[in-house]
């Protein structure tokens, strides 16, 4: 008897830096029971692997296209050749970018299942973005995916196409678990007798860290605020802090490689996301047991436990403050760990998505 061809995934996506997509993909590719490659289009292996050393373990199963901007037809021909020499039975792609080149691409080789999953869809509110968009998926039929109900919902009435599978995000139970406060405290340089926030995510506007700063001035001395993560607002939030007078009470730790040992340092979590779809950070840091304030943005609803976090408004300090205040003198009625294990554990996700593999081949 003959034996079944062994189907090798190829995950495409925009770029390989730190943040939630990027941080799935290479999730999916640890816990699928596919050889999985990921495929970037922009950037090189040398500054990828620079700026996120998480990615050395990882570095030959990662293809880099430095993709520069501007549309390259000659791409989608580098990826025909590559899905070829890698022998990929499959490809998923994260996001418009990757869909157009990615798509195309797995349809010129021949390859039977494409995957394509939206993480948000704020971007399909620009026209020529929501036509391009309708246009590759009715050309190329991908089993067409979103993260979160609301972004299935939102991106259905852009492009007034129904029936979006919904496959909502994991993560990493047994990496992200509860820890000592001193001790992740003391590995990160934090006040160790401070009440202390944080907030993980790319220093970008549609993350709100600005609103984030905005409140901690609303909030009792002893409140101090950590924020892990880098992007091209990390100067302007600086200035923003001294000019507050809040340069004591505000940590900016960059990238930081051990998130767990940062999550397990907090008191409360925040993210004060001006736009959303469905963010890893708040059910990473649930489950180290930490309980969260979150704007009720995207599918942010869904990521969290009703009984232990707080929703608020985006672009609303004063809300933040009140409940941070809130949550550091509520009991919890549940303890935020559990949910996450009832409703984000990446194995979960990754099943969801070996069986549209199967369903797509």
């Amino acid at each position: 008897m003959k034996a079944a061809k062994a189907n090798i995934t190829a995950q495409i996506v925009q770029h390989l830096s730190p943040g939630g997509i990027e941080t799935l993909v290479l999730d999916l590719m640890r816990h699928s029971r596919h050889k999985t490659l990921i495929f970037s289009l922009e950037g090189t292996r040398e500054h990828a692997l620079a700026k996120w050393p998480v990615l050395k373990p990882y570095a030959d199963r990662l293809v880099f296209l430095n993709k520069q901007p501007g549309f390259e037809p000659k791409l989608i021909q580098a990826l025909v050749r590559l899905f070829s020499w890698h022998k990929i039975t499959s490809v998923h792609t994260h996001h418009i970018g990757p869909l157009l080149y990615g798509g195309l691409a797995c349809r010129f080789s021949g390859i039977k299942s494409l995957i394509h999953t939206e993480h948000d869809a704020w971007h399909l509110a620009d026209k020529k973005r929501r036509l391009l968009q309708k246009c590759l998926l009715a050309c190329l039929r991908p089993l067409w995916v979103a993260d979160a109900k609301a972004v299935a919902g939102k991106v259905s009435s852009y492009l007034k196409m129904p029936n979006v599978r919904v496959i909502t995000n994991g993560i990493d139970i047994e990496k992200f678990t509860p820890g000592d406060k001193l001790t992740a405290r003391q590995k990160l340089h934090l006040p160790e007798n401070a009440r202390l926030i944080g907030c993980a995510g790319r220093l970008e506007p549609v993350k709100g860290q600005d609103v984030l700063i905005r409140a901690l001035a609303h909030l009792p001395p002893a409140y101090h605020l950590a924020i892990a993560g880098d992007g091209s607002t990390k100067d302007a939030l600086k200035h923003q802090v001294s000019q507050a007078g809040l340069a004591s009470r505000v940590h900016f730790l960059g990238v930081v490689d051990d998130m767990p040992a940062f999550y397990q340092a907090l008191d409360v979590f925040c993210l004060p996301s001006r736009f959303e779809g469905m963010p890893l950070s708040p059910l990473e840091a649930q489950a180290c047991n930490i309980p969260s304030v979150i704007t009720d943005v995207g599918g942010c609803s869904e990521v969290v436990c009703a009984q232990s976090s707080i929703l608020v408004p985006p672009d609303k300090p004063v809300c933040i403050a009140e409940a941070v205040l809130d949550l550091s003198v509520l009991s919890y009625r549940q303890n935020p760990r559990a949910f996450v294990q009832q409703n984000g554990n990446i194995k979960d996700t990754v099943f969801a998505y070996d069986a549209l593999v199967a369903q797509g081949g």
